[in-house]
């Protein structure tokens, strides 16, 4: 009897497996990759690149200098309900339409080529962006940890071993990140329950009021310090995308991947507030702790003593790492599906798959040199992981507000099994008000140099769309085959 379970099980699995592969090639893509992922491990992907002992520890320090303890008890849950609505709005498309190219094909299929080629322009450097604020993140927080400092000459070498080590693993293929991404996010979430657990057993606590504190040791007004404090949270809350980005390599992506996108936000939300509360709260001196080089550690340190809290500052690390290895993953599949199209320079080489790890090698490695690069750019961490938020939060409004149209015009009628229904608009709306917000919130002072960047790229992509691309890039496979540019069968 077991035998037979087991045996109408994986010829249940195999069936499903088959009928993803029929919805791709009516996509136009033949399955390439190797098709491995369950829903948990979709979810796991998602929720290990949002990763709350990454953003919300590597930017505690950011937040707490701008805005205090109001920051991170009243400012992540802000950021928590408003990105569920960018969540929400960007799960109804990946169920409709369930490719590698995720942002990238939902634009170009529902607005034409030239949505398309933003969108994945504007997704490329923002995943470029987040995966160097992961692992240079990783790498500052592991050199105070050993006392080593913060120069750049003692960072960026370990920086470069923190990339090689994601991109090793990612060449090795989908089955060793998929058992990674497991394993990651139960790590993320018993190392959360352990943070919290040790600072509500051993640690000195200050009164729950002390959260609705007001405190900023910056030169502006506390309500503009309190905007820019929002970074650490709306950096955290990026990435999730990632669950769409790997549905050519998720069984069943119609449903696993928006619920993956959607249930990474809230899982991270509460987790998240939880961590939040647990270590504000554990502050003795709220000056001296945002004086210090590392304020996270600075409060473990402080309130459980050296061994302890130097231990939970280890757990964190191995959170980071595991962070910037999903990272790698959703950056090198967003590559190969643009590349794939003929829309990167060099794409018959960046789409090339392994034959041996049936993984898209080449855009693997250039996601982690990109990475480095931009490290080498950025001369403040703000800077680094401001841009990535901006330039990501604008490939999310693009499909979302595409799609809006599409919907209202009745241009958008295939449905996933994923849908908002009569809310859409409502969703979808807000989604794109509180994208209009951040962007402009994170581009002003002190992170104008974020700002300067994104429209470089921007008037760049721009010319090279109109002096090069246009007459060449005709789109995602199925669109580019219909000679009318229509939008696909639905």
């Amino acid at each position: 009897m077991a035998y037979s379970l087991a045996h109408m099980s994986r010829e249940g699995h195999a069936g499903q497996r088959e009928r993803d592969a029929e919805e791709l090639g009516r996509l136009g893509y033949a399955q390439q990759l190797l098709r491995e992922m369950g829903g948990f491990a979709n979810f796991a992907l998602s929720f290990s690149i949002i990763s709350i002992l990454t953003g919300a520890v590597t930017l505690y320090g950011h937040g707490l200098r701008f805005g205090g303890p109001l920051v991170m008890s009243v400012g992540w849950l802000l950021v928590t309900v408003m990105t569920l609505f960018v969540a929400a709005s960007l799960a109804q498309l990946a169920s409709s339409y369930p490719t590698a190219g995720a942002l990238y094909h939902w634009s170009a299929i529902l607005g034409g080529p030239a949505a398309g080629f933003f969108t994945a322009w504007l997704n490329t450097i923002g995943q470029f962006a987040i995966t160097a604020g992961v692992d240079y993140g990783l790498a500052e927080f592991a050199a105070a940890l050993f006392g080593w400092g913060s120069e750049r000459r003692v960072i960026l070498p370990l920086y470069a071993a923190i990339l090689f080590s994601h991109a090793a693993l990612n060449h090795l293929g989908v089955r060793a990140v998929s058992i990674l991404n497991w394993l990651s996010a139960w790590y993320h979430l018993a190392g959360v329950a352990l943070l919290v657990g040790a600072l509500f057993a051993f640690a000195p606590r200050q009164d729950a009021a002390f959260l609705l504190t007001r405190f900023s040791v910056e030169r502006y007004p506390y309500y503009y310090a309190f905007l820019v404090g929002l970074l650490q949270a709306q950096w955290t809350f990026t990435g999730y995308d990632a669950s769409a980005h790997i549905t050519e390599e998720t069984v069943d992506p119609t449903r696993n991947a928006p619920w993956g996108i959607f249930l990474s936000v809230v899982v991270s939300g509460v987790a998240g507030c939880a961590m939040l509360c647990a270590v504000t709260l554990a502050i003795g001196d709220l000056p001296a702790t945002a004086a210090a080089q590392n304020p996270f550690l600075h409060i473990l340190r402080g309130a459980l003593g050296e061994r302890l809290g130097g231990g939970l500052g280890w757990m964190v690390v191995l959170a980071m790492w595991f962070c910037g290895l999903s990272s790698v993953t959703s950056n090198s599949r967003m590559l190969f599906a643009f590349a794939r199209d003929g829309g990167l320079p060099a794409s018959r080489h960046i789409a090339r798959v392994s034959p041996t790890f049936r993984s898209p090698h080449v855009a693997v490695w250039v996601s982690v040199a990109a990475a480095f690069l931009i490290a080498l750019w950025a001369t403040a961490y703000s800077a680094m992981v401001a841009l990535s938020t901006i330039a990501l939060y604008a490939s999310y409004a693009m499909p979302i507000f595409i799609g809006l149209l599409a919907r209202a015009s009745g241009r958008w009628t295939r449905r996933g099994p994923w849908d908002l229904g009569r809310f859409s608009h409502a969703v979808n709306g807000i989604a794109l008000c509180w994208i209009v917000g951040v962007t402009v919130m994170f581009v002003l002072p002190p992170n104008q140099l974020a700002g300067y960047t994104f429209g470089v790229c921007l008037l760049l992509l721009v010319v090279y769309w109109f002096t090069w691309m246009s007459p060449r890039f005709r789109g995602p496979a199925a669109f580019a085959h219909r000679p009318d540019k229509e939008e696909i069968p639905c």
